[in-house]
């Protein structure tokens, strides 16, 4: 559990790095004249895309984008549902992963080999998929680098607003920058209240992926801090509709004080049982 939470985290940063990476990529302007896949299929398509939402919703570039990045995480939220389910899983399965663990702990080409035969008969019989963790977050990379690029490479949107922002370049007030982080560190936050179990990694993983997306919104255009603001807003409310912590806590306690109860119960039976036979 600890190790996946980890290469998690590998992969979001890995995936914003690229995103970060690619500012000094493809700067020319791109028309339907342009050439290369890339370019003519997949940035112009997405610049024309939100453009024509812009016009659909009042002509505001920065609502094209708003409406851009609801599509994309309408589309995939049947992904992002099977994910959080998966993880929900894995959490659940997280103690008897950790007995296989201790049970086979040498480092042997044997042992090993029968941990792993044996963790994925684990997934297996519990319906759990790992790969489904970071899935959308891979999926929705391609969009968000499509729409980077079309910001900078698209004359309309580069020299688009959107209430006091000009889309091209970062937030002067930083207040897109401070909700970008409010709301992926809610998220994060909501995410770990939902874990049976918390470690390092789960802090970890609550902390590093706030601070990234601070960081890296204060030096890329506005368009992207609006979409982590957006798209991190969809994932709270999806959080909190698909895996609420607060009513996993409170199915929790009811279960623990369900427990309880019977434990008690049967010690009642056991001293009464006792009683007569004496």
């Amino acid at each position: 559990m600890k190790n996946r939470q980890i290469k998690r985290v590998l992969v979001i940063l890995s995936m914003l790095s690229l995103v970060f990476i690619l500012t000094a990529c493809g700067t020319g302007p791109v028309t339907q004249n342009s050439t290369g896949f890339w370019d003519r299929y997949v940035v112009y398509t997405a610049g024309q895309f939100v453009i024509w939402l812009a016009n659909l919703f009042g002509g505001n570039p920065g609502v094209g984008i708003i409406a851009f990045t609801l599509i994309i995480r309408i589309l995939i939220f049947p992904l992002s549902y099977m994910s959080i389910k998966s993880m929900s899983k894995q959490q659940e399965i997280a103690p008897q992963l950790k007995e296989l663990q201790k049970k086979y702990s040498s480092k042997d080409t044997e042992s090993q080999t029968r941990l792993r035969d044996e963790t994925q008969k684990l997934y297996a019989s519990a319906g759990v998929n790992p790969v489904m963790g970071c899935l959308p977050i891979v999926i929705q990379m391609p969009f968000l680098i499509a729409l980077y690029q079309a910001i900078l490479r698209t004359s309309s949107l580069q020299t688009g607003t959107f209430l006091w922002m000009n889309l091209s370049q970062p937030d002067p007030l930083w207040i897109m920058q401070i909700l970008a982080t409010l709301f992926t560190l809610g998220t994060s936050v909501l995410s770990m209240m939902a874990q049976p179990t918390r470690n390092s990694s789960s802090w970890l993983m609550m902390i590093v992926s706030p601070v990234m997306i601070f960081v890296f919104s204060i030096t890329l255009p506005s368009a992207l801090a609006i979409y982590w603001v957006v798209t991190n807003a969809f994932s709270m409310i999806q959080q909190l509709l698909i895996q609420n912590p607060f009513k996993i806590r409170r199915e929790r306690e009811a279960k623990a004080q369900a427990k309880k109860e019977k434990e008690r119960a049967l010690k009642r039976a056991y001293k009464k049982a006792t009683k007569r036979r004496k």
